[in-house]
């Protein structure tokens, strides 16, 4: 096969759209967070979803002590939401208007929705983890906006056709 091209895969792998999400969790009553394009529902029975967090993040172990999370599906105009979260340090919070859901993870105001959890399980996946989550609690809380996407590296909406 010869040498794989990591940068030639990442641009193949940019064509797949996907929706962005924020994972929160609450650790010693700090919430904590960040933001994510892998992630999906996995089972109906039972309920479980699936995220992927990078090895390399600082968040993921703090959510991952928290024993759940919260998934926030963002609407387009929820970019700043996005960039913020994606950072690393401060208290990544402070500008944003919350409720905790019922495992007491961060509900974020505005989102599209959300899906609560307990960490099921989680698995090694190369650079990443796949950390399983059984549903506790979701809700649709807005169908007035469309959801922030990203493809080929840069971030858009969904328009019907």
């Amino acid at each position: 096969m010869g040498d794989f091209d990591e940068r030639a895969f990442r641009n193949a792998m940019g064509n797949f759209c996907t929706g962005v999400v924020i994972a929160t969790g609450r650790l010693d009553n700090t919430p904590v967070g960040f933001a994510a394009q892998s992630f999906v529902s996995l089972s109906l029975e039972p309920p479980l979803v699936a995220l992927c967090p990078g090895k390399s993040s600082t968040s993921w172990p703090k959510v991952r002590d928290s024993g759940s999370f919260c998934i926030n599906i963002l609407t387009a105009d929820q970019q700043s939401v996005c960039d913020a979260m994606a950072k690393s340090g401060g208290d990544k919070f402070a500008a944003f208007e919350w409720t905790p859901g019922v495992s007491g993870s961060p509900v974020l105001a505005g989102v599209l929705g959300y899906v609560d959890c307990d960490l099921e399980a989680e698995h090694d996946a190369g650079d990443h983890t796949i950390a399983v989550g059984r549903v506790r609690d979701f809700s649709i809380l807005r169908d007035d906006a469309p959801p922030l996407l990203f493809f080929r590296g840069s971030y858009g909406a969904f328009n019907p056709l």
